[in-house]
């Protein structure tokens, strides 16, 4: 059984390249989630630290008697924050384009039980356009592609953070003067 049966490919067709976001957007949001996690826990120091001789007696009892309705609060919110977590790899993973013999497939998942399957023809490309922006994407080697079509009823194909944009587009192109020559 092959791992592209999903796609529903037509007979003879073939994937050529598996298109997804660098792993850096992954990190980045890592870092968030982390320093979202570790928030309550800063504050709770400083105040307790910086501001304890400010503080009136009766609320640092209050930090004492309550300790445990703020742990509840404080995992409650750690637990949102792995579910986002969780919402944000499975749209990392699953955000992907597959480049055929004959065409792009583009899966977006939108929400967690949402996803857009879409698809060009490589006779229906104009234009593909690669946009890499800024020191860390120029050193890790990652932008934006947008493909471009020939119609005013299909949406262009966009995906920002691909690795190794001028690749893809090198590849893109290949395939869509292979397949013009073909109709020639």
């Amino acid at each position: 059984m092959s791992s592209y049966e999903a796609l529903h490919l037509e007979p003879g067709e073939e994937v050529i390249l598996e298109v997804r976001k660098h792993w850096i957007v992954f990190v980045g949001q890592i870092i968030g989630f982390g320093f979202l996690a570790l928030l309550p826990l800063i504050i709770y120091i400083f105040t307790a630290t910086y501001l304890a001789a400010d503080i009136p007696q009766v609320v640092t009892t209050a930090f004492g008697q309550y300790f445990h309705v703020m742990m509840f609060f404080y995992i409650l919110w750690v637990l949102f924050l792995w579910i986002g977590f969780f919402l944000s790899w499975t749209k990392y993973y699953l955000d992907v384009w597959y480049v055929t013999k004959s065409r792009i497939i583009d899966i977006e998942q939108e929400r967690i039980f949402y996803r857009s399957i879409s698809n060009i023809r490589f006779d229906r490309i104009q234009d593909i356009t690669v946009e890499v922006k800024g020191f860390l994407a120029t050193m890790l080697n990652y932008g934006s592609v947008r493909v471009q079509t020939a119609s005013e009823n299909e949406a262009d194909f966009f995906m920002t953070a691909v690795k190794h944009p001028d690749d893809v587009k090198r590849i893109i192109f290949s395939q869509h003067n292979f397949v013009k020559n073909e109709q020639v």
